[in-house]
C-alpha cells in the first residue's frame, strides 16, 4: 500500500513541479521580512528619513503579497495531485474486501471504516503536508538564510536550543507512533464492533442478548476513549518539547542583541530584524512544522501501514490444467487465518465423485465456509491440496473451474434486470424452458409467476424481494448452470423446511458432486455421507454411523430436536 501510495503521487509530477514553483514564490516574505525591516530602521526612520522607512515597509507589503499568490497557486493545484492517489487507495481496499474470502454474514464493517476514515486520514494528511509542511519548510528555511545574512552572530546562538529540541522531538517519534496506531487500532474496533451487533440486532433481540451486545459496545468505546486519552498525553509532551525550540531562541535574542547594539556590533535595525525572523516567521514555522510532523505524518504513516495489513491481495488463481473428471480430492488439507492462527481445517482427507452428497455440519465458527472457500479454489490451503478431476484446483483453467464449480452462499446477490437475466447469468444460452424447468426444479416457478413471469423487471438489491425469495431465484440460476459441482453454504437458510427439502433434493438428483454447509441439521439426515468438523477434528460417515461413532455429531442431533438440549449445548 506505501508503494502504491509513493507511485501514485510520482505519477503526477507536474503538478508537483507547479507546488515546486509555488512553494519558491512562498519563501520570498520569510527570507526578506527582517532584511526590509532591518533597512527601514537603519536607512529610514533611525537615520532620520521616514519617507524611505515607509518606502521600505511599502516593499516588505508588496513582498507579502508575492507570497500569499504563490498560497493561492498552492491551493489551486493541491486536486491534482491528492484525488488520483485517494482514488487508487480506495480502488485498491474494494480490491481487497472483495477478494477476501473470509466467511462473512453482513457487511463488511472494517472495510467501511478502512475507506472512510483510514483512507481519508491519508487524504487529509497528504493535503496537510503539500500546503502546511512544506509552506512551513520553506518558510523556516527562507528564515533562517534571512537571519544569518542580518544577524550572523544571533542565528548561531539560537542554532543550540533549536537542535536540542528537535532531538528531544525525535525521541519522542516511536512512543507517538505507537499511541497513534493503538488509537486507529482502538477506532477500527469500534466499528467492527457496533457493526456487527447492529447488523445483527434481529438475533440479539431473539436471543435476549442486549445487555451483552451493549457491554460489548461499551467496552469497545472504553478502549477507544483510553487510547485517544494516552494519545492527548503524548501530544501534551510534545507541544513542551517544541516550545523549547520556539521561545528560548527569542528570549536569548532578547537577553544578548541590547548588549550588542550598545557595543556598536550590531545596528538597532539588525536586531529588531532578527526579532522578525524569529517572533513571526521562525518561531510560528518552527512550531507548525513540528506539531505537522509529529500529528499529521504519524497518522498518515499509521493509516498506510493499517490499510496495508488489512489489504487482502488477490493470490493468482488459475493455469492452464483441465480436469479429466469432476471428482474431488483432498488430500492433507490445513488452513488457518494466519501464520501463527489456530488452523480451522486440519489434515483433512477427504474424496468426492459423480453423484455425491455430503453435509457439513459443526458448531457456528468452526471453519466450514472456509471449507467451501478452499474446495472451490478461492483459498490457497496453507498445507496439503485440493484436486479436481485430477488437477489442482487453483491450477484449472479459470473459465472451466468457474464453469465447473459453483458456490452459492447465504447473502444471494440479485441484480436489476429481468427474472431471465438473472436466473441466466450462469448460462447466456440457456432457452426459457430451461429456466423455467429450473425454476419448477428448486420450487421458484410460483414465485416467477407472481412476479410476472421471466420477463419480469427485477430492482436494485432485489427490492420487494424477501430473503428467501432471492435465494429461491439465485438457486435457481445455479441449478440452469453447467456447474458439475454445487457448494451450498446456507443458501437455504431463509428458506422454510420444506422449501429447503426440495431445493437440496433437486440438487442432488441433478448429477454432479453436491456440498451442503448445513444451517438446518436436517440437511445431514438427506445427504449419503456427513463431515463433521468440531475443531482438532473431523469426522466422515453416514447419518446411522455418526449417530453411535461420534459423541459430538449425536449431541448436535438431540439440540436441533430437543429445546432443552439445545440450551444445554
Amino acid at each position: 500500500m506505501i508503494r502504491l501510495y509513493w507511485t501514485t503521487l510520482a505519477t503526477q509530477w507536474r503538478g508537483g513541479l507547479t507546488l515546486l514553483g509555488c512553494s519558491a514564490l512562498e519563501s520570498v516574505p520569510a527570507f526578506f521580512s527582517g532584511r526590509l525591516v532591518q533597512l527601514a530602521v537603519d536607512r529610514g526612520f533611525a537615520a532620520g528619513n521616514p519617507r524611505a522607512g515607509v518606502g521600505w515597509l511599502l516593499v516588505f507589503a508588496a513582498v507579502a503579497v508575492l507570497g500569499a499568490v504563490g498560497s493561492r497557486f498552492v491551493w489551486r493545484e493541491l486536486g491534482r495531485v491528492v484525488e488520483p492517489m485517494r482514488d487508487a487507495l480506495v480502488t485498491a481496499v474494494v480490491r481487497g474486501v472483495l477478494h477476501d474470502a473470509r466467511p462473512r454474514r453482513g457487511p463488511d464493517a472494517s472495510g467501511i471504516a478502512r475507506i472512510t476514515q483510514h483512507v481519508e486520514v491519508v487524504r487529509d494528511a497528504t493535503s496537510g503536508l503539500l500546503v502546511q509542511a512544506r509552506g512551513m519548510l520553506v518558510t523556516t528555511a527562507g528564515a533562517l538564510a534571512g537571519l544569518f545574512t542580518v544577524a550572523g552572530s544571533l542565528a548561531w546562538l539560537v542554532a543550540a536550543p533549536v537542535v536540542v529540541s528537535l532531538v528531544l522531538f525525535g525521541c519522542l517519534l516511536p512512543a507517538l507512533a505507537r499511541r497513534q496506531r493503538a488509537q486507529v487500532l482502538a477506532d477500527e474496533a469500534t466499528a467492527e464492533t457496533a457493526g456487527g451487533v447492529l447488523v445483527g440486532m434481529r438475533d440479539v433481540v431473539a436471543c435476549g442478548a442486549e445487555a451483552t451486545a451493549g457491554m460489548a459496545i461499551h467496552a469497545a468505546v472504553e478502549e477507544q476513549a483510553e487510547a485517544a486519552m494516552r494519545m492527548a498525553r503524548a501530544t501534551a509532551l510534545r507541544t513542551a518539547v517544541i516550545s523549547l525550540g520556539g521561545f528560548v531562541p527569542l528570549l536569548l535574542v532578547l537577553v544578548v542583541a541590547p548588549g550588542l547594539v550598545a557595543a556598536g556590533a550590531m545596528s538597532a535595525g539588525a536586531a529588531l530584524g532578527s526579532l522578525v525572523y524569529l517572533a513571526t516567521t521562525l518561531q510560528p514555522a518552527l512550531r507548525g512544522l513540528a506539531a505537522t510532523s509529529s500529528t499529521v505524518v504519524l497518522r498518515l504513516l499509521v493509516a498506510l501501514r493499517r490499510l496495508s495489513e488489512a489489504a487482502v491481495e488477490p493470490e493468482p488463481a488459475g493455469g492452464d490444467a483441465e480436469p479429466a473428471t469432476i471428482g474431488i480430492a483432498v488430500r492433507g488439507l490445513t488452513f488457518g487465518w494466519g501464520a501463527h492462527a489456530e488452523p480451522v481445517v486440519r489434515d483433512l482427507d477427504l474424496d468426492l465423485a459423480g453423484g455425491d452428497h455430503l453435509a457439513v455440519v459443526g458448531p457456528s465458527g468452526i471453519g466450514k465456509s472456509t471449507l467451501a472457500g478452499l474446495l472451490t479454489g478461492m483459498l490457497a490451503p496453507q498445507a496439503g491440496r485440493v484436486l479436481l478431476g485430477g488437477a489442482p484446483v487453483r491450477e484449472v483453467r479459470p473459465e472451466t473451474r468457474h464453469r465447473l464449480v459453483t458456490l452459492v452462499p447465504q447473502e444471494t446477490y440479485v441484480f436489476a434486470g429481468t427474472v431471465r437475466e438473472n436466473l441466466a447469468l450462469f448460462a447466456p444460452a440457456a432457452t426459457d424452458a430451461h429456466l423455467t424447468a429450473a425454476l419448477e426444479a428448486v420450487g421458484a416457478a410460483e414465485l416467477a409467476d407472481r412476479l410476472g413471469g421471466l420477463s419480469a423487471e427485477l430492482g436494485h438489491e432485489a427490492a420487494g424481494l424477501s430473503a428467501g425469495e432471492a435465494q429461491l431465484l439465485a438457486l435457481a440460476r445455479v441449478y440452469a448452470s453447467p456447474a458439475r459441482v454445487v457448494i451450498l453454504d446456507e443458501a437455504t437458510a431463509h428458506l422454510d423446511p420444506v422449501a429447503e427439502a426440495r431445493a437440496e433434493r433437486a440438487f442432488a438428483g441433478r448429477g454432479g458432486i453436491l456440498v451442503v454447509i448445513a444451517h438446518r441439521l436436517s440437511s445431514a439426515l438427506r445427504a449419503d455421507r456427513v463431515l463433521v468438523m468440531d475443531g482438532d477434528t473431523t469426522l466422515l460417515g453416514t447419518h446411522a454411523e455418526l449417530l453411535t461413532g461420534s459423541a459430538r455429531y449425536a449431541a448436535l442431533m438431540r439440540a436441533w430436536t430437543d429445546p432443552v438440549a439445545r440450551v444445554a449445548v
